[in-house]
């Protein structure tokens, strides 16, 4: 935002010193990014001072927002234009009429009708205020617009009224076949997703963002409509985007109006067309939409909460006193808090830290002292928080690099591993996403891709895992949990085997009581026999597996690889952050191995649930230890060696205690899953 000297002098009285006024802006949030003298085509020599005004300060992108500013840094008194108009001859009305067939888009419109305007050069003051800030002058009419929007930040524009067909404007959606020559004189092609402000037959102006050159203000123009309205600010922004068509104006709705100014910025603007361009002002303005009184919601500031964050005392007058200066209105106080309502042109007041920080700005950052004692406050961690803090220290822990990987992945990628089952995609059409324009619905291709990479770096058997969202749903109403779950995805080159015994020491270390079992996973992307769903706590927690040779393939990697992807929701619901005290074993344990011949249709989880039921209160612990299938097992029949590990609190156990253990597994696995005990 480019300020001149001379027309802020307008509003506000200035300090002599131009480098004190910058320095002091800058101090409060408008960044100085250069100032410099401007005489040329100039009457009178001015200063133009370039500010950096920041999105959430579209009050500060005119001229008075920066008055105000000014006038509460300086204690300085503000002066408004009054925008007194004399009006006459027939209500506006009879003259125009306005339609808004698109509230979502426009809630509010105003238009004034102005006749008899005499077109010429716009007056030396004019031209000195809009020259100082590097924009052209054109002609008084279009002059007169550009410097209230300059004065206020609320974008107008100026129709040649006797071109609008039928007396109407209708705010309405593009049609996806209408063109509009604008005044660039350049061609847009329209859609059903833009705004435009049409007259009874065409679009004669893009809403927003730029009129169209056949209602422009010409040498011949004598009768003008002046518009001021409040557009949505996505619905701008995306039309500029799309048509790269860039303005002031779109610059300022993108960033939002105070619409309860627009009765203001509608009459300061015929109050300098009667004074430069003459002419009869219409009495009334036409209005269409909904009215904003600009009333934002009130905001309790707790006086003590001042001093615990900004690690400084401001007496509690003070405190009042700057939030009236700047334009917030005093409902109740009492000694330990006071109410304020914020001021239609700062939408960004919303709460007490937003308070407590314009106190801090306006009081001074600089007398804040830099070794003020600031009070610490012990903050205790999440339940998500701890449980991601343990997964990666498991992962770590056990060799496994964090990676981050880009959630876009091409067509391919998507559908390379899609473990919940083919879903529609959610993607984007934008020109700088052409080939990975797509969300991954799982980690794992991303993970094989940089796995992949590492390969051609020279680093082989790349072990990675990442922790991020996933995107499931394309438009489904679904939860954000279930839509875009927090996922882990593993890759590494061990086995099914190992990688189990990673995610069971990680279940367990999260939830030591939850029980976690796999059963098998008939999937395209795993090795026969080697891919499993798993489930911890009778609750679905992902999939493990060994990735089969056409993926690998696919995936252009030399090595082979086994992955796994987990759902963080189900770990958080299994968490259980209390842990209790187990001492060490004070006598040893007696281990011993049974080697057990199974039918094929016998799972893992089966077989270590029948041993524990039946084994008795000796029994510490079973694991899997190996697995076979081969010419000495039956050809529907398979091999499991389990390791049984035997252990009492108070004593040394004998061997006859453990016998008679071992004989009641046995016995329990023969009657119930058929087991023969192998040789």
């Amino acid at each position: 935002m480019i300020v001149s000297r001379r027309w802020l002098a307008d509003y506000v009285p200035l300090p002599e010193s131009t480098a004190e006024l910058t320095r002091r802006l800058t101090l409060a949030g408008l960044n100085l990014e250069e100032f410099h003298d401007v005489t040329e085509g100039l009457s009178q020599p001015d200063i133009a001072v370039d500010l950096e005004v920041t999105s959430n300060r579209p009050d500060c992108l005119g001229h008075l927002g920066v008055a105000r500013e000014v006038s509460v840094l300086f204690e300085q008194p503000l002066t408004i234009p009054a925008a007194a108009v004399a009006e006459s001859g027939d209500p506006a009305a009879t003259a125009i009429s306005v339609s808004i067939a698109c509230p979502d888009l426009c809630p509010e419109y105003h238009a004034r009708v102005i006749r008899g305007v005499r077109i010429k050069p716009s007056p030396p003051w004019l031209q000195d205020r809009l020259r100082a800030v590097g924009i052209n002058c054109v002609n008084n009419i279009v002059d007169v617009t550009n410097y209230v929007m300059l004065e206020c930040g609320q974008p107008l524009h100026a129709f040649d009224y006797d071109r609008l067909q039928g007396r109407q404007i209708i705010v309405r959606r593009a049609t996806g076949s209408e063109k509009i020559r604008a005044i660039d004189q350049r061609d847009y092609q329209l859609t059903d997703q833009m705004c435009v402000i049409a007259d009874a037959e065409r679009p004669v102006a893009v809403a927003g963002v730029m009129g169209g050159l056949d209602t422009e203000i010409s040498p011949g123009t004598v009768n003008v409509l002046i518009e001021a309205a409040a557009f949505s600010s996505m619905s701008v922004r995306a039309t500029a985007r799309s048509l790269r068509l860039h303005s002031p104006s779109s610059y300022r709705f993108e960033r939002r109006v105070d619409r309860s100014r627009l009765d203001w910025a509608s009459r300061r603007c015929c109050e300098l067309i009667l004074q430069t361009a003459g002419g009869t002002l219409l009495q009334g303005s036409v209005v269409a939409g909904t009215t904003d009184d600009g009333q934002r919601p009130p905001v309790t500031l707790r006086f003590a909460r001042v001093g615990r964050l900004l690690g400084i005392e401001i007496p509690k007058s003070d405190c009042v006193r700057i939030l009236q200066q700047l334009g917030l209105h005093l409902l109740s106080s009492d000694e330990t808090q006071a109410v304020f309502q914020p001021p239609s042109w700062r939408a960004d007041l919303t709460r007490e830290c937003d308070l407590i920080e314009e106190i801090a700005r306006i009081h001074g950052y600089e007398h804040i002292p830099t070794d003020a004692p600031l009070p610490v406050v012990a903050a205790t961690k999440t339940r998500r928080e701890r449980v991601l803090e343990t997964v990666r220290s498991q992962l770590v822990a056990a060799g496994i690099s964090e990676a981050l990987t880009l959630s876009f992945v091409s067509e391919a990628q998507r559908t390379l591993f899609q473990p919940t089952g083919p879903r529609n995609p959610v993607a984007v059409s934008h020109s700088s996403r052409s080939h990975e324009n797509q969300l991954r619905q799982s980690l794992i291709p991303s993970l094989l891709q940089c796995r992949r990479q590492n390969e051609r770096h020279g680093t082989l058997n790349a072990e990675l895992f990442e922790i991020a969202r996933v995107y499931l749903s394309a438009g489904q109403k679904e939860p954000e949990a279930q839509a875009e779950p927090l996922s882990i995805g593993i890759v590494t080159g061990r086995s099914f085997a190992q990688l189990l015994g990673i995610v069971e020491n990680l279940v367990q270390a999260l939830a030591p009581q939850a029980l976690l079992t796999a059963s098998p996973a008939d999937r395209p992307e795993f090795l026969a026999g080697r891919g499993a769903e798993l489930h911890a706590g009778g609750i679905l927690l992902g999939w493990i597996g060994e990735l089969s040779r056409p993926l690998l393939d696919t995936s252009e990697l030399q090595d082979g690889a086994t992955v796994a992807e987990l759902r963080i929701p189900v770990l958080e619901t299994l968490f259980q952050p209390a842990r209790s005290f187990t001492p060490l074993p004070r006598f040893p344990a007696i281990s011993r191995d049974l080697n057990f011949v199974l039918p094929e249709a016998v799972s893992w989880t089966q077989l270590s649930t029948t041993v524990k039921d039946s084994a008795g209160p000796l029994l510490h612990e079973v694991s899997f230890n190996s697995q076979y299938r081969g010419k000495q097992i039956a050809a529907d029949h398979k091999s499991y060696v389990v390791t049984c590990r035997f252990l009492a609190p108070d004593r040394t156990l004998t061997a006859e205690e453990v016998d008679a253990a071992v004989q009641g597994i046995i016995a329990a696995c023969q009657s119930q899953l058929a087991a023969a005990l192998r040789a």
